[in-house]
């Protein structure tokens, strides 16, 4: 389609994979979508000017309140300038946050000050990617099944944000004071949700979560922001807002039935990096060690010391890589294989010996991976890779200094294989951003293969 002279919608995301996310829907969709690493310079904004929609990613999910009062105003009045009809403030399709990570509510409360909204839609779920909302409870698939989230075996553990509520107001309340309400399925599928909205609006409430179970009710969600965007001008929520709304514009002709989805083609080898913890990132690694990977063991409990120790470590895991590319090996380089890895309990024991706080050391393991995969690829010659964890990526991107992603193929609904762009040395690197609980059990062969439809 035709660009318009102002973007239909700017996204601010609390991660880096989630924020990649929202570009891939829209891509595929047949819109033209670009997402910056941090604010861009005047010259990389006029290279995407003509953009349908221009987002900005941050590693916001892994900060306190205070970070996040300090770092966000910046972006959003950055995005809020573009004159998007919707600003979205991009959130984990589970919820992730609480009081002193990646708080929602605060976030919430600072992005209404940079663009006034009479309500904030709250939309959480994306069936695409096997997340449902019903009657306000978050529910999520794994390899298992789907799982209630205070249920789900990996967010229910979760090593930052565990959830012990599926009620996501419930959840919320514990972050801020703004009143709130619930669009639920009996509204959305009786076509009764915008009587549900003024009436929440006119009891006061600020913060409205909408369902989304399936096609129905997702086009009903996407329907009422759209056509109340004049109201509803901050939206929160996940990549499931895009999917609503490219289902809405769809529907009424809005915009054309998507281009055919391609692959990127297959190369022989790839460089990837993992800090994620999950089980479902555990069964991934064990499928690459079995097709064609070497696995590259990092100790995170290196990042608790003092530099010379991580300079070390950042060495060896650089050097064990190289050799095994070397030999036609792929490379996963990974701080842990799962939650019940020793090096989990290594690091965990680590840290409470040392003076270095969780966010710090976190952010150290992601700075660290990312800097094996910046050396591993410029010795190499690599040019596909991947970072696993959402942590992670934000980190290791900008390490990196990759400042912008366009969308190349499809894998599975959330993390596209998509292209680089930079003034400096990895401009055109092709590079997938996964979550931890994220992908097929042959995600990292997949990429290998050039991602595209199955």
């Amino acid at each position: 389609m035709t660009s318009s002279a102002r973007p239909r919608l700017a996204w601010f995301g609390d991660d880096f994979t989630g924020s990649a996310a929202v570009m891939e829907v829209l891509a595929f969709a047949g819109l033209s979508a670009v997402l910056f690493s941090d604010v861009p310079s005047p010259a990389l904004a006029r290279r995407f000017a003509k953009s349908d929609a221009l987002g900005i990613a941050s590693t916001a999910r892994s900060h306190g309140p205070e970070w996040m009062a300090a770092n966000l105003p910046e972006p959003l009045a950055w995005l809020d300038a573009t004159g998007a009809d919707i600003l979205h403030y991009k959130i984990c399709s589970t919820f992730d946050s609480s009081q002193t990570a990646g708080n929602i509510g605060r976030a919430i409360e600072i992005a209404l000050d940079v663009r006034a909204s009479q309500a904030v839609p709250l939309v959480t779920a994306a069936p695409q990617m096997r997340r449902y909302q019903s009657f306000g409870h978050l529910y999520a698939g794994v390899f298992e099944g789907v799982f209630r989230l205070d249920r789900h075996p990996v967010m229910a553990r979760h090593p930052v944000t565990p959830m012990d509520e599926a009620d996501l107001l419930r959840h919320l309340a514990r972050q801020t004071d703004l009143p709130s309400a619930l669009i639920d399925l009996e509204a959305l599928w009786s076509g009764a949700a915008r009587q549900a909205l003024d009436d929440a609006i006119a009891a006061g409430a600020r913060i409205i979560s909408l369902d989304d179970m399936e096609p129905a009710s997702e086009q009903s969600v996407g329907q009422l922001i759209w056509e109340n965007r004049d109201r509803l001008r901050l939206v929160v929520g996940s990549q499931g807002l895009e999917y609503a709304l490219v289902r809405h514009w769809q529907e009424t002709g809005e915009i054309a039935p998507p281009p055919p989805a391609k692959g990127a083609g297959a190369v022989d080898q790839i460089a990837a990096i993992s800090g994620s913890v999950s089980p479902s990132t555990a069964r991934q690694i064990a499928w690459s060690a079995a097709n064609g990977f070497d696995i590259i063991a990092f100790d995170a409990a290196s990042v608790v010391g003092d530099d010379a120790g991580i300079e070390t470590e950042i060495a060896r895991a650089t050097a064990a890589a190289l050799s095994a590319v070397e030999t036609g090996a792929s490379i996963l380089v990974t701080s842990a294989a799962g939650p019940d890895d020793p090096r989990v309990a290594a690091f965990i024991t680590a840290l409470s010996t040392s003076s270095v706080d969780f966010e710090t050391a976190n952010a150290r393991i992601g700075k660290a991976l990312g800097r094996v995969l910046d050396r591993v690829l410029q010795q190499s010659g690599l040019r596909r890779a991947v970072i696993s964890g959402g942590d992670t990526s934000g980190h290791g991107m900008r390490v990196l200094g990759i400042e912008a992603l366009t969308a190349l193929a499809p894998t599975i609904p959330g993390a596209a294989l998509c292209l680089g762009h930079s003034e400096g040395r990895h401009d055109g690197l092709q590079i997938a951003l996964k979550g931890g609980q994220m992908g097929s059990e042959d995600f990292f062969g997949w990429i290998r293969e050039g991602g595209g439809p199955r």
